[in-house]
Formats: structure tokens, C-alpha cells, sequence
């Protein structure tokens, strides 16, 4: 009887559709970010940099908490790692209510802590899982089909921010100056109030999916896999030994870093060169951004059957660069459609980076290797802040500057590893 139920399990899609899903909802809180550094910034009057750590906080625990979550997964399994990341999710999209209630920006940048903690078991956990429900020979297409719902979760957030978060009031300098004691705490409480009703229902429904995940019977197969003993003790030093590797995790700490600062800037970068855009408005660019990224993904995908996978990232990153130095030299309405168009080519890069670094690798090797390129999130924190202290001294516009140095260094990781392979 046990055997005919995970013989059952095995050959339900429920399972698969439930890990997918994650995808999904990973993505909703990454762009969600990009609308709260705007909101963020008008109600609690911050600076750019002070704004930026909005995306400081997330990605730190992207940091932190990627390797603890690749031990857990060793220790106790797939799925009981995407159920306590969730959990960490949803707890911390609950704690955007008291922290509108207390009005305090220390305590928002907390609980999107403590939902990038969440996100980096999802993350550790999903992309593996994936591969195991279902034939071994179709892993590669469950996964693309599984990256395609990321884009469709990120613009999913953008509207939500657009319509639900944004409020269409926005005070000048001027204005904001001459408003009473009492009107200005109005204000902020108005503003921030604005996060806790989409926030709330972000956590009940990701509690919810948990609990339908830890409900769910999954393929007892992977209960004898997770338990296996890693026999390779050495993996790590090797990973850290080979210079390869390491180019490849710089690689993708600037990737990281310069796709979350084109992104968390745009809305910013659209007001300050087009003076008198609303942010809603604006929020337009982020949405045509994300289904650039999208289209990007399908296409690269095809263009890698005609084309070599470092040859079209090396040729994407080129084009970036040309990109951002072009927003930088014309701000305006053509420098914000050519960060739009950058989203289109940062699509195949975080992968692709991602391949080539775990590549004919064992499994420890892999495992680990996995867990380190996931912690080169971190860049997204560092740079984004560094975009903010650029933007205050210089001008948002200049802060592109940034991620254009960022394609550079990953155009020449995808020359260097050509150059390496033959």
C-alpha cells in the first residue's frame, strides 16, 4: 500500500505544481522592493543611499542565511527547506503590519530581512527540486518552464505596487517644509499605512501554500536521496582553490548587483530626468522592463542552440554596457528606454553564469558551489547602496555608471572563459 501511494505521488502534478509555484511568489517580493525604495524615500524623506537600504537589507539575507539554508536541505530534506522558507516569508511579510503601525524604517528593512531569509531557502531548495519530480531526462525542461514563471511573479509585484501601494501624492521639498508637525506625521502614517493590506495578504497566502506543501505527499524517492552522507570532504577547498570558480562567483556578484540596481533605480531615474512623472506612471518602465526580461529568456534560450552559452553572454554584457553609458550621457526619455532595453540582455546572464560555474562539477562540488553562487546576492546590496552614494554626490543619472562597470567585468569573465576553454 505505501509503495502504490508513493508510486501515486510520483506520477501527480500537484507536486511539481506547488514547488513552480515558488518561483512565482519569489518573484512578487523581488520587485516589490523596487516600488517600496520610492515609497520609502517620499514618506520617510531618505536619501538615495537611505533609500538603497531597502535592497541592502534583502540581500544581506540572501547572504547570511544561503548556506545554512544548504545545510538544512542536507540535514533534513527538499521540501521541509521549502516549507521553513516559507514560513520565514510569510512571517515576514506579516511584520510590515506592526512595523506601519510604529512608522519606523529600521523596522520595515528588518522584516524584509527575515523574507530575503525565507527567499534563500526557496531558492537553495527549489532549483534541485525541481529537477527530482520527474523523469530525469525532462529536468532540464521542468526548470526552464519553472524560470519562466519568475518575470510573470515580478511583474505580478510591480502591479501590485502600482495600484495597491502607490498613492499618487507626492509633496515637492517645498511643499513637504511647509506642512504642520500633525500633517507631516499624517503624511508618513498615510504612506507607509499603504504597505500593510498587500503585505498582509502576501503572508496569509504564502502560510497558506506552506501548508499545503507540508500537507502534500511527495515522491518518497527523494526521502533515501536527502538522506545520503556527503563522502566528498574536500569540495569546498577545491571550489575555493580553483580560479575559475572564483571568477565566476565575482561574475555574478556584479551580475546581481547591476540587475538590481538598473531595476531599483528606474522608477527614480525616470522621475529625476523626466521632472513632473508620478510614480505610478513611471512604474510603467518597470512593468515594460520585466516583460523585456521575459522575452529575453525565451529568446536567449533559442539563440544558445546556434550559439555558444559564453559567446551570447559576452555579446549581451557588450550591449549593456553600450546601454547604461547611454543612459548616463542622455537622460531623458531615451536614456530611460535604454534601461528598459538592458533587461532584455541582463535575461540569460544569471543562469548562464550559473551553468558555467557548476559545470562538470560532482555532486558535493555542485551542491556547494550552488550555495556559494547564491550567496553572491550580496551584490545586489552592495552595489545598489553604492548607486545610492553615487546618485546623492552625482546625480541618479551618473549612478548608472555602476552597473555599466558591473557588464564590463562580466564581459570579460565571458571572454576569459573562452580564452580558458580553448
Amino acid at each position: 500500500m505505501a509503495a502504490s501511494s508513493s508510486r501515486a505521488a510520483g506520477r501527480s502534478p500537484l507536486p511539481l505544481a506547488l514547488i513552480v509555484s515558488l518561483f512565482f511568489l519569489w518573484g512578487v517580493a523581488n520587485n516589490l522592493n523596487d516600488v517600496l525604495i520610492p515609497q520609502f524615500k517620499k514618506a520617510f524623506v531618505l536619501n538615495d543611499f537611505q533609500a538603497g537600504l531597502v535592497q541592502s537589507a534583502f540581500y544581506l539575507g540572501y547572504f547570511l542565511v544561503a548556506m545554512p539554508a544548504g545545510i538544512y536541505m542536507r540535514r533534513f530534506g527538499y521540501k521541509s527547506a521549502v516549507v521553513f522558507g516559507l514560513a520565514l516569508y510569510g512571517l515576514g511579510a506579516l511584520l510590515f503590519w506592526p512595523a506601519a503601525q510604529q512608522g519606523t524604517y529600521g523596522f520595515f528593512l528588518f522584516a524584509l530581512f527575515v523574507i530575503a531569509s525565507g527567499l534563500a531557502f526557496l531558492e537553495t531548495s527549489a532549483n534541485p527540486f525541481v529537477t527530482l519530480l520527474g523523469p530525469r531526462e525532462s529536468a532540464a525542461r521542468r526548470l526552464n518552464l519553472a524560470q519562466a514563471f519568475n518575470p510573470l511573479g515580478s511583474i505580478t509585484g510591480i502591479l501590485i505596487g502600482q495600484h495597491f501601494i502607490f498613492s499618487g501624492v507626492e509633496h515637492t521639498p517645498e511643499q513637504l517644509a511647509a506642512l504642520s508637525a500633525a500633517e507631516r506625521a499624517a503624511f508618513v502614517a498615510h504612506e507607509t499605512a499603504a504597505v500593510q493590506l498587500p503585505y498582509l495578504a502576501i503572508g496569509l497566502v504564502v502560510l497558506a501554500w506552506g501548508l499545503l506543501i507540508l500537507l502534500t505527499r511527495f515522491p518518497a524517492v527523494h526521502a533515501v536521496e536527502e538522506g545520503a552522507v556527503p563522502r566528498d570532504h574536500g569540495a569546498l577547498a577545491r571550489l575555493l582553490g580553483d580560479r575559475r570558480f572564483l571568477a565566476t562567483l565575482a561574475a555574478q556578484f556584479f551580475y546581481v548587483g547591476a540587475q538590481v540596481g538598473v531595476w531599483s533605480y528606474l522608477i527614480r531615474y525616470v522621475q529625476a530626468t523626466m521632472p513632473g512623472t508620478p510614480a505610478k506612471l513611471a512604474a510603467n518602465y518597470m512593468l515594460v522592463s520585466l516583460a523585456c526580461f521575459m522575452a529575453g529568456r525565451f529568446a536567449g534560450s533559442a539563440l544558445m542552440r546556434y550559439v555558444a552559452p559564453r559567446r551570447l553572454l559576452a555579446l549581451f554584457a557588450a550591449v549593456n554596457v553600450a546601454l547604461t553609458v547611454f543612459a548616463v550621457a542622455v537622460p531623458g526619455v531615451a536614456g530611460a528606454c535604454a534601461l528598459v532595453a538592458c533587461s532584455f540582455f541582463m535575461s540569460v546572464m544569471y543562469p548562464t553564469i550559473f551553468a558555467l560555474g557548476v559545470e562538470g562539477r560532482g555532486d558535493d562540488e555542485r551542491k556547494l558551489g550552488s550555495a556559494l553562487l547564491v550567496m553572491t546576492i550580496i551584490g545586489g546590496a552592495v552595489l545598489t547602496a553604492a548607486m545610492g552614494a553615487v546618485s546623492d554626490a552625482a546625480g541618479i543619472s551618473r549612478a548608472m555608471l555602476v552597473p555599466a562597470a558591473s557588464f564590463v567585468v562580466i564581459l570579460l569573465f565571458a571572454r576569459l572563459r573562452g580564452a580558458v576553454e580553448r
